[in-house]
């Protein structure tokens, strides 16, 4: 057990490798609860998600719906990533703990215009059931309201009796996570374990979303990095020309002046593990440079991979000195494993 920003959390529940195979090839369940639940209601209750994040909740077309986000700062920095998702009153968003004491006051802060009410969700805990058995764990759920998400795309959900269940995750697998009250997510537990699922720990989800190209808030991205530079362009919605989110004007000025870095996967031949801060090399002098955000060994690809944020340049390889040697890298996507089958692509 190690002290995850206040929580205490299992690094694994055995092997973290045996954990990390089961959930690409059969089916785990992860307790999540250490993540930030925020109810927002009110009059003013979309007006003011559409200012702070963005993302456009209004693509959301059906209640209980999820839309992944960054909420940024004034200068385009993201503060956090998270999911917003429509209520029938409302919007739930779930953001990191690691994060959550500048989330509260930048949200109460930029709330006080609005007629909107926050309030923490700490009645509330937080499972998910990630792996490509997780439909059938899904089937054998007892819960009638969760069993319904079979007929559900990804980023949907479903909410009765006191569960709102929705199809999202943070491996690069099917799956589903569960938000319930605490007494109901023991019983959820133990079922998800009797129908098949094993338990996963934070060591096993970092190799996971790694694998998976998903950023994690201190590696990837941080208040100083935009959303262009940790692979997140795809979250910032620019349609409605009159949703004048938190940071757009800097990311306008980011648009035109093109100088951002970016970031993209790193897949290493050697058995050398590349760190977080690490510089890695294009050039013989040393005079371009990029930085990894995390490296890890793939236990699907059975190699070391890596993500970093390096200058926009058309190099397909680059390297890092590594015990008096000099560590050679594939350049390519910022993905790499999805449900399981390899999706990296090298720079050609």
């Amino acid at each position: 057990m190690v002290d995850f920003h206040g929580w205490s959390m299992p690094i694994n529940y055995g092997s973290q490798i045996s954990e990390h195979v089961c959930v690409r090839e059969n089916c785990g369940i992860f307790d999540v609860s250490h993540m930030t639940i925020l109810d927002l209601k009110g009059k003013d209750a979309e007006e003011f998600v559409r200012k702070l994040i963005s993302n456009d909740v209004r693509k959301l077309n059906e209640l209980y719906e999820g839309l992944y986000s960054a909420m940024l700062n004034d200068d385009g920095g993201v503060i956090d990533d998270l999911i917003a998702y429509k209520l029938e009153n409302g919007y739930r968003l779930v953001v990191n703990c690691a994060t959550r004491g500048e989330d509260l006051k930048w949200i109460s802060t930029k709330a006080k215009n609005y007629s909107v009410e926050m309030e923490e969700r700490d009645d509330l805990s937080m499972v998910a059931i990630q792996g490509p058995n997780s439909s059938e764990v899904l089937s054998n759920c007892p819960a009638p309201i969760v069993r319904t998400l079979e007929s559900k795309k990804k980023q949907q959900g479903v909410y009765g009796n006191d569960m709102f269940a929705t199809k999202t995750g943070y491996t690069g697998e099917a799956g589903f996570e569960v938000i319930l009250p605490h007494d109901l997510a023991v019983g959820l537990w133990k079922n998800a374990i009797k129908a098949g699922a094993q338990p996963i720990g934070l060591g096993a989800r970092d190799t996971l979303r790694l694998e998976a190209g998903m950023n994690l808030y201190g590696f990837e991205m941080d208040d100083s990095i935009s959303p262009f530079e940790c692979n997140m362009t795809w979250t910032v919605d620019f349609t409605d020309e009159d949703r004048n989110f938190f940071g757009k004007e800097a990311l306008m000025r980011m648009k035109k002046e093109n100088k951002q870095y970016e970031l993209v996967g790193l897949m290493l031949e050697e058995r050398a593990i590349l760190r977080q801060g690490q510089k890695v090399y294009f050039d013989d002098e040393k005079n371009i440079e990029g930085t990894v955000t995390s490296g890890t060994y793939s236990p699907t690809l059975k190699k070391p991979i890596a993500l970093a944020r390096v200058p926009k340049i058309s190099a397909k390889s680059c390297y890092a000195e590594m015990r008096g040697k000099e560590v050679f890298a594939k350049i390519g996507s910022p993905r790499f494993i999805k449900e399981g089958k390899e999706i990296f692509k090298e720079r050609i």
